[in-house]
């Protein structure tokens, strides 16, 4: 009788060369502890030195990217996972009170800067076994969010992205998904807060009680949640799933938060 084919979810294959974008803090710095712990060599990029990354590099900026690419190919010597965690929050506010040029910010960093590591990564993944894109979008990718015209506009192009990654290269054993982490408690959670607040003229207390309350779970959620699930995609677990959009976030049912 044929034994059933048993899996592991909390490790990966020791040696596992992956690229994680802003890895320096926040759930960056969480997915490189937990792919760490479980086998993996990562290699952490991200813009401020003082978190200590491997390298130092603003991925909208094509001259960076190479330069990132060139020292992973030396030091890694090629790519099994890349994780597209960089994204900056941007403004809050109507559509008609955003800056024009912070809203291009928003879309050079969080959506050019992918894209530009996405395409300089895929030839490495082609010439492992096989290979993983994990893309950390948001819960704003999927659904409505006032106040947060740029962000929004990021979050879901990265979330058409991811699925359109996962039809083109499906064939060269590339598998592409998408994580969307609900409100993270933390420093930059705090920073959204108070832009809200102060773009709708309200207290903070109340912003932070919207947000709450928007969640079945009725919580914040932690980075090492979403490290979770970046964990088990890329463990032999993980090996058939591609093309989704997994939620981590305790069941979002608005995004409205007052």
């Amino acid at each position: 009788m044929n034994q059933p084919l048993i899996l592991e979810t909390g490790r990966v294959k020791d040696g596992l060369r992956v690229l994680v974008t802003g890895g320096g803090s926040g759930i960056g710095s969480s997915i490189v502890s937990a792919l760490s712990a479980a086998g993996a060599n990562v290699f952490v990029c991200d813009i401020d030195p003082r978190t200590g990354p491997n390298h130092v590099a603003d991925i909208s900026e094509e001259v960076q990217v190479e330069e990132m690419f060139r020292l992973i190919e030396r030091d890694l010597g090629g790519l099994d996972v890349l994780v597209n965690n960089v994204g900056i929050a941007g403004p809050a506010g109507l559509v008609d009170e955003i800056d024009p040029d912070d809203f291009d910010e928003v879309l050079r960093v969080n959506l050019s800067g992918t894209f530009r590591v996405t395409a300089r990564a895929v030839p490495l993944l082609r010439s492992a076994d096989s290979g993983l894109i994990v893309n950390i979008a948001s819960t704003a990718g999927i659904y409505p969010y006032p106040y947060r015209s740029p962000y929004v506009a990021a979050k879901w192009a990265i979330v058409g992205l991811g699925r359109s990654w996962a039809m083109e290269l499906g064939e060269d054993n590339i598998r592409v998904n998408v994580i969307c982490p609900g409100s993270v408690g933390g420093p930059r959670m705090d920073q959204v807060i108070q832009k809200e607040a102060k773009a709708k003229g309200t207290d903070e207390e109340e912003i932070r009680d919207g947000y709450e309350t928007q969640v079945s779970m009725r919580r914040f959620m932690d980075a090492a949640d979403v490290a979770g699930a970046v964990v088990y995609m890329a463990s032999p677990a993980g090996r058939h799933v591609s093309g989704q959009v997994l939620s981590v976030d305790g069941a979002t049912e608005s995004l409205r938060s007052s």
